[in-house]
């Protein structure tokens, strides 16, 4: 089987013949296939780390300062078991659906579950062995269900949060990292995505409202403030994230070249724009900048620019950095005190609509005259390609809440969605795990 090259970022073509890759075999390809190349190996090894770090300890102290004392290790712990659940998950059967050989279209094939049939070399991936690559997907796998974790923390039972994350993996990540990464049909018809705009942040921030929504709200929202029990955990962990954001789309380019350092490039100046876009915004409507919105608006950026960050220039990440500050600070105003919806950490109005908003800018910054690479499609237009972005971002915005619903249906009717008022008085941390952050609490 063959396929075409890149049209995103890790849409890869496919040898015929798969050889074998396992931690003892040779890794050299046969005569007339790619060699390993030892450059971007490394590079992608150390983005996959980047990546893990970004949800731990970035992403569990960032949530974990925002809710109360008393469910500060419940966050941590979520984020934790989520990590080894879509480990073994991505391992069994996860990676196989998302980028198997066989079928190409709506889902992969079962011809790598296990691992196995790994590649000594993938194709198109600038000379990196399979597992490798596997590893620095299966990395995008965990942040995602654990980005919507920030949708319902102090409320829902921990059976629901390790029954959802096994489930929604296989049913919605799975199947949209291959319409778009893995070959599938988003892929063929030319959707850019170049590090998770669509297939990370848009399934995360839909799939987060559509929990928001069903679980429904925290105890006292939203008549009484919730305020964040540690400000200081939230801004290590945003920087956490920032660093990690590093590999995350500079990794994506799956080579240690220009390419990776311009997507680089743009992640930072995006963050940097859209947090002092936020805390500007804030400052002139409350009268303080506050250290939660300053990282909030940081990551808004980051989220944003996801998606473009390979395909724009400097200019071209400032302008989307300084959009999103703007539209996901009034995303959150809009969901939280106008439609009183308690996406308690604002997954959606940060990552989802950050995430697709930068899906469907990615065909305005693209273009040559802003400083951009152009599109993959050579005889793409900015209309035609803004078509293919909208086709790309609805498909899966639509296919996230229709699985979701149903998920969540399925655990309601089985072991339950949430915690007993009194036990959500409580925390927890107590209440489920047993234990306290803090002696004083």
């Amino acid at each position: 089987m063959t396929g075409k090259a890149r049209l995103g970022t890790r849409i890869m073509a496919v040898p015929a013949v798969p050889a074998v890759w396992s931690a003892g075999a040779a890794l050299a390809a046969d005569a007339g296939v790619q060699t390993v190349n030892t450059g971007n190996t490394a590079w992608v090894i150390t983005a996959s780390a980047l990546v893990l770090f970004m949800t731990l300890p970035g992403l569990a102290l960032f949530y974990g300062g925002l809710v109360r004392s008393r469910n500060f290790l419940s966050v941590l712990m979520q984020c934790f078991v989520i990590t080894c659940l879509v480990s073994v998950v991505w391992s069994l059967v996860g990676y196989s659906l998302a980028f198997g050989t066989v079928g190409r279209g709506w889902i992969g094939g079962l011809d790598k579950l296990f691992l196995a049939n790994l590649d000594a070399v993938r194709v198109d991936t600038n000379g990196i062995p399979e597992g490798v690559f596997a590893l620095f997907q299966m990395t995008f796998a965990i942040i995602t269900p654990g980005l919507i974790i920030g949708a319902f923390p102090e409320r829902v039972k921990f059976p629901f949060v390790i029954g959802f994350t096994v489930l929604w993996i296989v049913l919605v990540y799975a199947p949209a990292a291959h319409w778009v990464w893995g070959g599938g049909w988003l892929a063929t018809r030319g959707v850019l995505d170049f590090a998770g705009g669509i297939v990370v942040h848009t399934t995360a921030g839909i799939s987060a409202l559509v929990c928001a929504i069903m679980i429904g709200p925290r105890r006292g929202f939203p008549v009484h403030l919730i305020p964040p029990h540690s400000p200081g955990f939230t801004m290590v962990g945003a920087g956490m994230l920032w660093v990690g954001w590093f590999g995350f789309n500079g990794g994506s380019a799956l080579t240690a070249d220009a390419t990776a350092g311009s997507a680089i490039l743009a992640t930072h100046l995006s963050a940097s724009a859209a947090a002092l876009t936020w805390m500007a915004v804030e400052w002139l409507k409350t009268g303080k900048p506050t250290s939660i919105g300053i990282v909030t608006g940081a990551v808004a950026g980051l989220a944003t620019i996801t998606p473009a960050s390979g395909y724009v220039g400097p200019l071209g990440a400032l302008a989307i950095g300084g959009i999103a500050g703007v539209v996901c600070l009034y995303a959150t105003v809009l969901f939280k005190q106008r439609f009183r919806i308690d996406d308690s950490l604002d997954v959606f109005a940060v990552h989802g609509v950050g995430g697709m908003l930068g899906s469907l800018l990615v065909a305005v910054f693209a273009l040559p005259s802003l400083g951009g690479s152009g599109f993959v499609a050579k005889d793409a237009t900015l209309i035609s390609q803004f078509l293919v972005q909208v086709l790309g971002v609805g498909a899966v915005a639509i296919w996230s809440a229709i699985f979701t619903v149903i998920v969540v249906k399925l655990l309601q009717a089985t072991v339950g969605l949430r915690v007993e008022p009194e036990e959500e008085e409580q925390g927890l941390d107590l209440v489920t795990h047993g234990e306290r952050a803090y002696d004083n609490d």
